[in-house]
């Protein structure tokens, strides 16, 4: 397993590295998922009044999904600590929602009989001239089911998922409703009158 520690504005220390192996390494390892990166930034946040400055972000990569945690902590030492025990929650839930369930989805055969949708752009609403564009995101559109975007929208952490749905091939996304529970937005598609 390979795990890169770095620090954003702070210096990692060989103290702070070997405390990341132990703790964020030893949770992984429990779980023994192949192949598997991890990418481990300490930070501290500036701001005085804040009580828990040191900040530890976790980003696990393991068989094409990505598991992301950011622990608040009064030192590095306890924010490492918190941080690998929700690493461990996460990949439990990970285990036993993905891998153990695999058996369960659609094979491959299944899913490659479907084409996906030629160009992405006919599907985005055009944006208002006033409207600023803040932020550009890039992502990685891979076929899965719903079930399975709902498992990543919980292991992100994120109110939303864009997926392209494994039996339709259109672009959908999941999202936490305020209510509770999760909704799903997809696209309205019409057949010509014949």
């Amino acid at each position: 397993m390979d795990i890169k520690v770095s620090g954003r504005k702070t210096t990692v220390t060989d103290a702070l590295r070997a405390r990341v192996e132990e703790k964020v390494g030893g949770a992984c390892k429990v779980f023994d998922i192949e192949p598997m990166t991890v990418d481990v930034v300490l930070r501290y946040e500036k701001n005085p009044s804040n009580p828990n400055p040191a900040i530890v972000e976790v980003t696990v990569r393991a068989r094409g999904s990505v598991i992301r945690v950011a622990e608040h902590g009064a030192d590095m030492y306890s924010a490492i600590d918190e941080a690998s025990d929700k690493v461990t929650r996460q990949l439990r839930k990970f285990k036993t929602k993905v891998v153990d369930n695999r058996q369960q989805g659609p094979s491959a055969a299944d899913v490659s009989d479907f084409k996906p949708v030629e160009d992405l752009a006919d599907l985005l609403i055009p944006e208002e001239e006033d409207d600023q564009l803040v932020r550009e995101k890039v992502i990685e559109i891979t076929p899965m089911t719903e079930e399975q975007a709902l498992v990543q929208t919980d292991l992100l952490g994120h109110d939303f998922y864009v997926f392209e749905n494994a039996r339709t091939g259109l672009i959908n996304v999941v999202y936490h409703r305020k209510n509770g529970g999760y909704g799903i937005i997809k696209p309205k598609i019409e057949t010509p009158d014949e």
